[in-house]
C-alpha cells in the first residue's frame, strides 16, 4: 500500500514538473500529459527492474558502461574519417551508440547469472542470502505439518509467505463451501502459529507477476528471483518446478523418508479394521497412516493381532506393507507380555 501512495505521487510531482517547465513548448494540458506518461513508463521500467536478480542488474550495467565506452571510442574514428560529412557523421555515431549499449545491456544481463557476488564480501551479503529462504505455498500451509516442522528447528534461514498466497488463503477461508472455507480458515491458524515463532523469521513479501495468472507459476518466477526453494505438498506443483529449474521441498515426501523402516520376517502388532480385497485378508493402519494388508485375518476385524512381516512396497503415495497372520506366532507374544505383566506386577 505504501508503495502505491508512492508511486501516485511520483506520477502526480512529474505531471507538475511538466505542467510548470512546458517541455518541447507544449501548452499546460499537453505537458501534463507527457509528464504523467514518462512517469508511467519510469513506474513500469521499475516493476520490470524488481523481477531481476541483482547479478543480472550488475551485469547489464557493465555491459551498458562498456558498450558506451566502445562506441565513444569508434565514435572518435568515425569522426576523424568523416570529418567533412555534417550530417552522416552524427547518425552514425548516434546509431553506433545505441547498438553498443543496446548489445551490452542484454548480453550483460544474460552473462550476468555467471557473477559470483561472495567475492565483493558483506556488500552483496543480501543477495546471496536468498539462497537459503523458503517459499510456502498454499497447500503446504493449510496442510499443518509445517508448523509442527518448524517447531522442532529443522526449517533454517527465513521463511517467505508471497502476498498473492495470503490473498489465496483469505479467498478458501470466505469460500461459500463449508469444507474448503474451513481448510482457509485453518491455514490462517497455522500461518499465524509460524509467525509467532521466535526462532523463525516470517516475511511478507509483495512481490507480484501480474501477467501470469495460476498462483503455482508465480510461486516458481518469483523462486526464480529469490534463487530459493518452495515448500509444498502438491504434486503437480513438484514436477512443474522441477522441470523449470527450480528446488522443491515435498513434505509428503519428508513424512514417507521419516516412516519407521520395517523389514520382512519382523512381527509388528496392529489392529484389523475392515476387510481386504482378496477373500482371506484383512487391513490394517499404522498411527502414520501407512496400510498393512494381512493374509488370513479376515475374521478377526476389530482385533489386536501379531503379524509378521512379508514384504514391504513402496508407491508414489507411500508404503504398504504386507504381512501374514500365524496364530502359533500371536499365542507366543501374548504369553510373553502376560508374563511381563505379571513380573510387573509382582514387582
Amino acid at each position: 500500500m505504501d508503495l502505491i501512495l508512492i508511486r501516485l505521487l511520483f506520477v502526480t510531482l512529474l505531471g507538475c514538473v511538466a505542467y510548470f517547465l512546458r517541455p518541447f513548448s507544449l501548452g499546460g494540458p499537453a505537458a501534463v500529459a507527457v509528464g504523467v506518461i514518462c512517469a508511467i513508463g519510469i513506474v513500469g521500467f521499475e516493476l520490470r527492474v524488481r523481477e531481476v536478480s541483482m547479478k543480472r542488474l550488475i551485469g547489464a550495467a557493465i555491459g551498458s558502461i562498456l558498450g558506451i565506452l566502445g562506441a565513444y571510442l569508434i565514435s572518435l574514428v568515425l569522426g576523424e574519417a568523416m570529418e567533412g560529412n555534417s550530417t552522416t557523421r552524427p547518425f552514425l555515431q548516434i546509431l553506433l551508440l545505441a547498438w553498443m549499449t543496446y548489445c551490452g545491456l542484454v548480453l550483460g544481463a544474460a552473462k550476468g547469472e555467471m557473477l559470483n557476488l561472495a567475492a565483493f564480501g558483506a556488500l552483496f551479503g543480501g543477495e546471496t542470502a536468498k539462497n537459503s529462504f523458503k517459499i510456502l505455498d498454499t497447500s503446504v500451509i493449510i496442510d499443518g505439518r509445517i508448523a509442527d516442522i518448524a517447531e522442532t528447528g529443522f526449517i533454517e534461514g527465513p521463511v517467505v509467505i508471497p502476498q498473492f498466497v495470503l490473498r489465496e488463503l483469505q479467498f478458501v477461508a470466505d469460500s461459500a463451501d463449508g469444507t474448503k472455507r474451513n481448510r482457509g480458515r485453518r491455514g490462517l491458524d497455522i500461518l499465524q502459529r509460524i509467525q509467532k515463532m521466535p526462532q523463525l523469521t516470517v516475511r511478507i513479501v509483495e512481490d507480484d507477476f501480474p501477467n501470469v495468472r495460476e498462483v503455482d507459476m508465480k510461486l516458481i518466477e518469483l523462486a526464480k528471483v529469490y534463487n530459493c526453494k518452495i515448500m509444498t505438498n502438491d504434486f503437480n506443483l513438484n514436477k512443474v518446478a522441477q522441470v523449470r529449474g527450480v528446488e522443491v521441498l515435498n513434505i509428503n515426501e519428508l513424512a514417507n523418508t521419516l516412516k519407521p523402516l520395517v523389514l520382512p520376517g519382523e512381527t509388528m502388532r496392529v489392529f484389523i479394521l475392515k476387510e481386504g480385497k482378496e477373500a482371506s485378508q484383512g487391513v490394517a493402519y499404522l498411527d502414520d497412516g501407512t496400510m498393512v494388508v494381512v493374509d488370513n485375518a479376515r475374521k478377526l476385524i476389530s482385533k489386536t493381532i501379531d503379524v509378521t512381516v512379508t514384504s514391504v512396497l513402496q508407491t508414489t503415495a507411500g508404503k504398504m506393507i504386507f504381512g501374514r497372520f500365524d496364530e502359533r506366532v500371536h499365542v507366543i507374544h501374548d504369553r510373553v507380555r502376560e508374563a511381563s505383566s505379571a513380573a510387573g506386577g509382582a514387582a
